[in-house]
């Protein structure tokens, strides 16, 4: 990749990259005849919408507005999950979703005429909860005492309400198939004799599909044994595998500071609007050409643009010391980024681009004061 090409601060998403895991992610549909579809709360850039729907068959979105972005930009199939629908915005829902999971039974009771009045089929699935999650975040763990995600064992009967099609969990976040076995166990303890009533079973996201270490033969033996014992259609909805590790974020060093005795080198970007989940997980970034820190070696703190005290993330050392000017490339910035980024203090959001096959830089959109305002009234 040439920086030389790519305007500062840029998101920038490598298209061999992409297709090297679609092609990855489509072998575990060939073979198993599963559904994987892209979760676009993970992914969203539907400047690439034409390369995903060469592999995958749809989207799956968290609203409407995810639900209408799937419909009129990557096509195929939609599927729709929220914990709880809009009187005002359902018949529009309808409009673009296929398949619409429910986090409660009273909500599908509440919508179910809707549907089933509507001209076109929709399918109604139920998320469940097994009550057993290995995210060890609580943000992020959907299983925690307290959860509003999903119904429990002992709020369903033995019969499956009439008209749902489909349950639903979502347990997972970037982990692999040996963790999502053992959370099938729990699944069919507590919903194995409903799984027998409906045609299809919804694994949700969180499947690190595309990481190097990834048992693909493993999921593939899960997948076929679930349709052989419940003869079911297995749904997956990734959104980091993706666009895993398929481009960066790449930056500036504006400026280099001593702050009693750390050096800081703030950049054209901000940690918290343009990487919040590096905050919100937390985590810390890779950075091209640096590694965690090493004693005798140039080490830098980045800070960012905003007034947040907390808008930094570190330490990093290099080879040698920066200097400003100096290109940073935060890595694997895809997935999780564009979908989150603010305009807090009035912060110019990065471009968005895509380096080419056939290595050439294309700028997608840049992005300027008019983001800012629409935001506000």
């Amino acid at each position: 990749m040439n920086y030389s090409q790519i305007p500062s601060p840029c998101f920038v998403l490598e298209e061999s990259l992409l297709r090297k895991n679609l092609e990855k992610i489509n072998q575990i549909q060939v073979r198993t005849g599963a559904k994987v579809i892209l979760a676009l709360k993970g992914f969203a850039m539907f400047s690439v919408a034409k390369l995903v729907r060469e592999y995958l068959p749809g989207t799956t979105a968290s609203g409407l507005h995810e639900a209408r972005l799937g419909f009129e930009e990557f096509g195929g199939e939609v599927h729709a999950y929220s914990p709880a629908y809009l009187d005002s915005e359902f018949d529009e829902l309808m409009q673009y979703a296929d398949h619409i999971s429910f986090n409660s039974v009273s909500q599908y009771e509440k919508f179910k005429s809707r549907i089933n009045s509507n001209s076109k089929k929709i399918y109604s699935f139920l998320r469940i909860n097994p009550q057993y999650s290995e995210v060890e975040t609580d943000l992020y763990n959907p299983c925690i005492a307290g959860s509003r995600l999903g119904v429990t064992a002992n709020q369903l009967s033995e019969i499956i309400p009439e008209g749902i099609e489909g349950l639903h969990f979502h347990t997972l976040c970037e982990k692999d198939s040996h963790t999502l076995e053992r959370t099938l166990e729990h699944v069919f303890e507590k919903f194995g004799h409903l799984l027998h009533q409906v045609k299809y079973l919804n694994m949700g996201g969180g499947h690190s599909l595309t990481q190097k270490d990834y048992d693909i033969d493993h999921l593939v033996g899960l997948i076929n044994k679930i349709k052989e014992t419940y003869n079911v259609q297995v749904i997956l909805e990734p959104g980091s595998a993706v666009a895993w590790e398929t481009g960066v974020l790449r930056t500036k060093v504006l400026d280099i500071i001593d702050s009693q005795g750390i050096n800081v080198a703030i950049i054209d970007a901000s940690i918290s609007a343009h990487m919040p989940d590096c905050i919100e997980m937390p985590y810390k970034a890779r950075i091209e050409g640096a590694t965690d820190s090493i004693e005798g070696k140039p080490t830098y703190k980045f800070g960012g643009l905003t007034c947040l005290a907390g808008d930094h993330m570190g330490d990093y050392s290099f080879d040698k010391p920066l200097k400003i000017g100096d290109d940073i490339a935060f890595e694997d910035m895809m997935h999780y980024t564009m979908v989150k980024t603010l305009t807090f203090n009035g912060v110019k959001l990065p471009s968005i681009g895509i380096w080419k096959e056939n290595n050439t830089f294309q700028l997608v959109k840049e992005f300027g004061y008019e983001e800012y305002r629409n935001r506000l009234s």
